[in-house]
């Protein structure tokens, strides 16, 4: 499309490189802020250079598959600025169990928990609201740390089986410490989650 002279035109360079740390996604907002309108976003996408993921949400049609992109898309959709990736979800993402969640699991402040949530997505609201400690970024997205992430899933309801098996894996890996995994579990666990974490603990030390 020609650019109209005095105007900023459109950085497809910023645009690709945002949407590679994104599975290839990215949001209407974002593509604003390089200056990709709507009209210059519906003249890409009918000629197939965007494909359009579903409301204000775009994903670039070339970018390689992704093996986390329906997380990715989901914690976007939502809203990057609230959501965070939690609970079966999180453990995916840092490959800390053998789950395969039938729902993307995201986390967000009890304000935003009216907010309906996009297909395929369950959502929770922390007891206590998420301290910056109890986040990162993996894969491009806010995540749950792997302590606070086997906590939720414990308290959750996942197998016991899997609680056990991502502990030992977050500490064999170094992503999480003993005292890590106490005091998320004591804090945020309830009754199930603090007895499987501290189960699983006592499991890793006398084996």
């Amino acid at each position: 499309m020609a650019r109209k002279a005095g105007k900023a035109g459109p950085d497809h360079n910023k645009l690709f490189e945002l949407a590679s740390q994104q599975a290839g996604y990215f949001t209407t907002e974002q593509a604003r802020r390089y200056y990709f309108n709507w009209d210059v976003l519906s003249y890409h996408t009918r000629k197939g250079h965007f494909l359009r993921a579903r409301r204000g949400l775009y994903r670039l049609v070339r970018f390689p598959a992704s093996l986390h992109e329906e997380v990715i898309a989901a914690w976007l959709a939502f809203g990057r600025q609230a959501a965070v990736v939690s609970h079966e979800s999180a453990l995916q993402l840092f490959d800390l169990a053998d789950v395969v969640p039938t729902k993307v699991h995201l986390t967000v402040p009890r304000a935003k928990r009216s907010r309906k949530p996009p297909p395929g997505v369950k959502i929770h609201t922390a007891m206590n609201a998420l301290k910056r400690h109890d986040t990162m970024v993996l894969h491009g997205v806010r995540v749950t740390t792997p302590a606070r992430s086997i906590t939720d899933s414990a308290a959750y309801g996942t197998a016991p089986e899997q609680i056990a098996r991502a502990t030992q894996e977050a500490l064999r890996r170094g992503l999480a410490t003993r005292s890590e995994l106490l005091t998320a579990g004591r804090h945020h666990g309830g009754g199930r989650g603090e007895k499987l974490i501290r189960q699983a603990l006592e499991e890793v030390r006398a084996g």
